[in-house]
């Protein structure tokens, strides 16, 4: 098969489509034909040298994907040679193959066709885990999330409506809001001229965000904390502006607040196929009635990767771009 490749770490260059030995289903495995992957942050940090795959893990780039099954390993129930699929991944999603555990394979949505569904799997588990299953979102709190127009920003908001909470974004410019505000989202915030605390405090009769969905990081955390609620729940999902801040934890304790932080990729299995389970009862329904959908960018040929790693990191982007075989 072919895939993408990176023989050193570098820049979108370095990311090479090439022949590869083909992938195996193993025991609690299937093998997917993949139609399409999505680009993710994590891959351009893999590109780079950051983000090395966790052991046992395809070495291509890559952390959803949609497709047919062609293969069902040994230990594998529930699934059958020619379903349409899309799949959480540890890696290899830039790929014409890949084998997946079968416990974070996911049926396509109603309505939704098979290459956009690669768009899915990442962005919803991703959300769901964190400000679910972990920050407990409930109906009529406020939702606070950094970068509202990328791919978890565009999931975050309409799943946060869907349960009936109040939705605050912070974007880089009008355009980003105003797609954003399409979504569903209450407040917005271009984080370039406005300072983030004082509109939600303004927008909340100052009571701040129940919950913060934050892909910054360390640049951010004092002021994440100061706009946080009482009993407020802040969940780091990326370090974008940096891994090291002070934290003032008499603040934190005044507030009776929580600090989460989590990353998926690495996860064991279990763990994996549990938030995928929980995405397929609570999402998928949504997703198949229509209520929150799919939000696709740009969709390039997958030997034209590097070229989808330049518009990701160039920023203009809303939702997700899509690599297609």
């Amino acid at each position: 098969m072919h895939a993408i490749t990176i023989e050193q770490p570098g820049g979108p260059e370095a990311l090479v489509w090439a022949e590869v030995p083909d992938p195996v289903a193993g025991e609690g495995e299937v093998l997917v034909d993949v139609v399409a992957g999505a680009v993710n942050r994590a891959d351009l940090l893999q590109r780079q040298g950051f983000y090395d795959p966790p052991p046992g893990a395809s070495p291509h780039p890559g952390l959803e994907c949609s497709g047919r099954i062609t293969a069902v390993g040994p230990g594998v129930s529930g699934w059958a040679v020619g379903d349409e699929v899309c799949a959480l991944l540890a890696g290899g999603g830039y790929a014409e193959r890949v084998a997946v555990p079968a416990g974070q394979l996911l049926p396509v949505p109603a309505g939704i066709d098979l290459a956009t569904a690669a768009s899915l799997p990442e962005v919803a588990c991703t959300v769901w885990s964190n400000v679910f299953m972990v920050a407990h979102l409930r109906p009529g709190e406020t939702l606070l999330v950094h970068g509202g127009s990328s791919g978890i920003g565009t999931m975050a908001i309409q799943l946060a409506k869907a349960v009936g909470a109040k939705v605050a974004v912070t974007a880089g410019d009008a355009q980003k809001l105003a797609r954003c505000k399409e979504l569903g989202a209450d407040v917005l915030v271009d984080y370039r001229e406005q300072d983030f605390v004082a509109e939600v405090k303004a927008a909340t009769d100052g009571a701040g965000a129940d919950v913060i969905l934050d892909i910054i990081g360390a640049k951010y955390l004092a002021r994440n904390l100061d706009v946080l609620a009482v009993n407020g729940r802040l969940a780091v999902i990326g370090l974008q502006g940096g891994v090291k801040a002070e934290l003032n934890l008499g603040a934190l304790l005044s507030k009776r607040a929580a600090i989460t932080a989590t990353s998926l990729r690495a996860r064991p299995l279990e763990e994996k196929a549990a938030i995928v389970a929980a995405v397929r009862e609570h999402v998928w329904p949504l997703l198949s009635a229509g209520v929150v959908r799919p939000v696709v960018h740009a969709v390039l040929p997958m030997r034209e990767a590097a070229e989808a790693h330049r518009m990701m990191e160039a920023g203009t982007h809303v939702g997700k771009i899509l690599l297609t075989t």
